[in-house]
């Protein structure tokens, strides 16, 4: 990890400080706008971003910040960047829109392709799952700190993380092939983070995502001993090529398990 990076406590409380910023917008009317892919845009959006990226630039100014909400980068501008910020500064605009709580911060530092921290805040609920590479994965609630981990040995029924707001056939076809299981819906990066404190034995997401949907949360999965892959088992990689949208991928805990199977 880079020698600039500076402490995890000081992302954390970014995170924390753009969570407030958006609760501030929550407790009140709000307008919802519409980008150019169709995909709603609130103020709440916009604080965080800014409120982050602000922050980010004044704590490492030598590390470029890429986040949803920012102006598109060429990728021939970006495909030098051996390290960056990967943010997300409001993940699950239509849970925030629902009102359901299920939405969260996510920032990330990318080096050379792999997410090596993750930081990802949940403003409603106060938590705080915070994944650092060779170092561990944590839960904080408030001050109160506990490590998290995933389930190594995958039970009965089988505990699938599925999509609040983007469910589809594809997530059908592949609880059929698992057969006995609870599917456990949730918003957001959310469904990553029940992988990596144990609460969840895969998430298949077999539909559309961006790489700050997943980096931070891909942060904490790793670092709490699960995978984060492609459908063909291979690690999910961040700035590898032009398109900004991931590839079909999983998050699971136990390796052992082929499960590329229950794909179609």
């Amino acid at each position: 990890m880079s020698s600039t990076t500076p402490s995890t406590d000081k992302i954390i409380d970014i995170a924390r400080r753009a969570g407030d910023a958006i609760l501030e917008i929550y407790a009140k009317d709000f307008s919802v706008y519409e980008k150019q892919d169709a995909s709603p845009l609130t103020e709440a959006d916009m604080a965080s971003h800014k409120l982050i990226v602000a922050a980010l630039e004044e704590l490492t100014p030598e590390i470029p910040v890429l986040s949803e909400e920012s102006k598109a980068v060429p990728y021939d501008t970006r495909k030098g960047w051996q390290h960056y910020w990967l943010i997300d500064p409001l993940d699950g605009t239509k849970e925030f829109i629902k009102r359901n709580g299920e939405f969260t911060v996510n920032i990330a530092l990318i080096e050379e392709g792999q997410a090596t921290l993750g930081v990802v805040h949940v403003p409603v609920r106060g938590l705080t799952y915070v994944g650092k590479a060779g170092e561990g994965a944590w839960l904080y609630e408030g001050d109160d700190k506990q490590p998290i981990q995933v389930r190594t040995q995958r039970g009965t029924p089988l505990l699938v993380a599925g999509s609040r707001s983007h469910a589809g056939e594809s997530l059908q076809r592949f609880l059929e092939r698992v057969g006995e299981h609870e599917l456990v819906s949730m918003g957001s990066s959310l469904k990553l983070c029940l992988v990596a404190e144990g609460k969840a034995d895969i998430y298949p997401r077999l539909g559309p995502t961006s790489e700050w949907d997943t980096a931070a949360a891909q942060a904490v999965v790793e670092a709490a001993g699960g995978k984060v892959t492609g459908i063909d088992l291979q690690p999910l990689r961040y700035n590898t090529k032009d398109s900004l949208l991931n590839p079909h991928f999983l998050v699971f805990g136990d390796a052992s398990v082929d499960w590329s199977q229950y794909l179609d």
